[in-house]
């Protein structure tokens, strides 16, 4: 059994880990009093053992993800107090640059991949990361904390499941303080005994005394040595209790005051002090010395603090996207010439062929979601790929959205080029927290310590007679946050060579395919490549009007730019290709020969994607055109599932033409 070398240079280092952390968190509280430190502030008051005994069994080298109360955590790993407290302050030389505040402490130097406001949200982050060392043969143990609320959510079972399956280099550390808030455990949990859930996984679990420090170490410790051995994945219930109030608006009236003054009492920090003075492990003149040096720190971070730096109002667009991307393709022309003898091919054999092609080039790569393997994909898209490369790397998931899309940000996170395949963009509802709360925020709130080179594919689209559930054009719901990087191809050209670029990007980036695509059939050139993920593309040129489209409108658009042309109406067709950044500049330009603008939207109407680019152009065009911008876009009803009923729910090609026709003069 291991155990804890408690020599007298021990004992003192674990005594005073937890002094400073008390200290620092008895300043904050103060300093939030005066209105130094805003937002919200959870403070780690009597649960210093666990962060400390966790700390003390781990090299410099393992990963630490931890909570909204992430002080303790933080202090014990290494970061500093001057830059831990400055970040609180919102300074620029806070540890995440004053972005992210008491409850998004990042420190890339000490390994610690922030505190996370959403309940439970870093689980599936700690999975990846612990996938992607083990996938590039690291030798890391990832640490997760974790409060006893994350208990109830989904992304506990869904994390705690892919740890064990693919047996990963974690350890799970539930902090139980007996409070989800102000609920308490035995009133939302109807089973308090948390250790047979892991077992409930196949994974080993221990529960220990979250107020005895060396216990903690001890427990800890044999757990990192077990993973480290390739043992798989441990659990640790640290049994304690949070002395404060949840937050600084918490008025406590869920508990009274003698339950806290009797947890007060067996405090970790009161308990380890008065043990090695009663066994005479340490003088009271050591334990003097320790606090004087620490209240000098503290006031050192407070001065430090107080003197920082603001960051410039004119950064405040900084780190949102990288500030360097790999240049990017040739931009594609309208009619794009054949470099190579051309092949007859399909968009989904394009697809599998641009995974095929990006896990050559580059061993990083692999491929994860629901059915991607054995099955082939939903779509047929990696039929085949599982032969070829094995299930490392064409890894299927459980139905666990949420998971193995924070999964695959922690690897991406911990240096692989994941592509996480979400079947159909509706089941993405399910991972939307990990994708706008994680993926999309990660660069911004560690102030670009830390990216996330990630490709989401998604399924999207209506027109299969697959009803509400399965019909979703959520483009908008994408387009609509800052970080991410949105893509539709429309072409065979795009869907072959979008992915190698988007693998190529240090952010996020997402991927539409439309389902009545896959079996569209053409010609392509059997060397294509990548292809530009920024601009838009003239598919078709015209000098009347201007249709601008993307994904499988864009079809549709150039059936009704032929009707129109019969017409004596000459349509110029816009392939948007990337939602997320639009490309102004084409569209602009397009909208100022023609005078004139139709938006194709296969989403609702209210709220989309048409309603912005709409506005863009007449913010940016305004005089230059000579009618109001149009917009086709979808009937406002969940899509039906009636063959008749699907085509009157969505644009039409003369549903365009009509619009076009209706502008004012407009020719033909």
């Amino acid at each position: 059994m291991t155990k804890v070398k408690l020599d007298h240079t021990h004992a003192r280092d674990l005594l005073r880990g937890m002094i400073r952390i008390r200290r620092f968190e008895e300043k904050c509280f103060e300093l939030y009093t005066q209105e130094k430190i805003r937002g919200f502030l959870h403070l780690y008051d009597g649960e210093e053992a666990v962060a400390v005994g966790i700390s003390a069994a781990l090299d410099p080298r393992d990963r630490v993800v931890s909570t909204y109360r992430e002080h303790g955590h933080a202090l014990a790993r290494g970061t500093s107090m001057e830059s831990a407290l400055a970040e609180m302050y919102g300074k620029a030389t806070g540890c995440a640059g004053g972005r992210g505040g008491s409850m998004h402490l990042f420190d890339a130097e000490t390994n610690l991949y922030g505190g996370n406001a959403i309940v439970g949200g870093g689980l599936p982050l700690a999975v990846g990361l612990g996938l992607g060392d083990r996938m590039q043969g690291q030798d890391r143990v990832t640490v997760c904390f974790f409060g006893d609320g994350a208990l109830a959510e989904g992304e506990f079972h869904e994390s705690m499941n892919l740890a064990a399956l693919w047996n990963l280099p974690v350890l799970f550390v539930l902090e139980n303080n007996l409070y989800a808030m102000g609920t308490a455990v035995a009133r939302a949990q109807a089973n308090t005994d948390f250790v047979p859930r892991a077992a409930g996984y196949g994974m080993v679990a221990e529960g220990v005394d979250g107020n005895d420090v060396v216990a903690v170490e001890a427990a800890a410790r044999r757990a990192v040595e077990a993973i480290r051995a390739g043992q798989g994945p441990r659990f640790l219930e640290c049994r304690t209790y949070r002395t404060r109030a949840h937050s600084m608006f918490d008025a406590e009236k869920y508990r009274d005051k003698a339950e806290v003054a009797e947890w007060r009492d067996r405090a970790p920090i009161t308990r380890f002090q008065t043990w090695l003075l009663d066994n005479g492990l340490m003088h009271p003149d050591e334990v003097a010395a320790i606090e004087a040096e620490v209240a000098a720190q503290v006031e050192n971070a407070v001065a430090a603090s107080e003197q920082a730096p603001w960051e410039p109002v004119e950064d405040l667009l900084r780190h949102v996207v990288a500030e360097t991307r790999p240049d990017a393709p040739a931009p594609v022309p309208s009619d794009p010439a054949p470099s190579g003898p051309l092949v007859e091919t399909t968009y989904r054999d394009c697809c599998r062929a641009a995974i095929t092609e990006a896990m050559l080039r580059d061993d990083r790569v692999f491929l994860m979601g629901e059915d991607v393997g054995a099955y082939g994909g939903c779509y047929a898209v990696s039929l085949g790929l599982l032969a070829d490369f094995g299930p490392d790397r064409i890894r299927d998931t459980p139905l666990s959205e949420s998971g193995f899309t924070g999964a695959g940000i922690g690897a991406a996170l911990a240096g692989m080029r994941p592509i996480v395949e979400i079947m159909t963009v509706n089941f993405s509802l399910l991972a939307l927290d990990q994708i706008v709360n994680t993926a999309a925020t990660i660069r911004h709130m560690s102030n670009g310590q830390f990216g996330v080179p990630l490709v989401i594919r998604m399924a999207t689209g209506a027109g299969r007679q697959l009803a509400a559930q399965h019909s979703h054009s959520l483009e908008a719901f994408f387009a609509h946050v800052p970080g991410l990087r949105v893509v539709a191809p429309a072409t065979l050209e795009d869907a072959r060579g979008m992915l190698w670029t988007a693998l190529q990007d240090p952010d996020p980036v997402i991927i539409l395919e439309h389902v009545m695509l896959y079996n569209m059939a053409g010609q392509i050139a059997a060397n294509a490549g990548a292809v530009d993920i920024d601009r838009a593309v003239i598919r078709r040129a015209g000098r009347d009007v201007t249709l601008i489209a993307w994904s499988h409108s864009l079809w549709k658009a150039l059936e009704a730019a032929e009707a129109l042309a019969r017409d004596g109406i000459e349509a110029e067709v816009i392939d948007l290709r990337s939602l997320r950044p639009l490309d102004q500049a084409t569209i602009a330009a397009s909208v100022s020969r023609t005078r004139r603008a139709v938006v194709v939207d296969e989403g609702w109407r209210t709220g989309s994607l048409s309603a912005e680019i709409a506005a863009q152009v007449q913010e940016t065009c305004f005089w230059q055109l000579d009618a109001p911008v149009a917009r086709v876009c979808a009937a406002e009803v969940p899509v039906p599932y009636a063959k008749h009923l699907e085509t009157a729910a969505l644009p039409q090609a003369a549903d365009i033409v009509a619009a076009v026709k209706a502008l004012p003069g407009v020719a033909g």
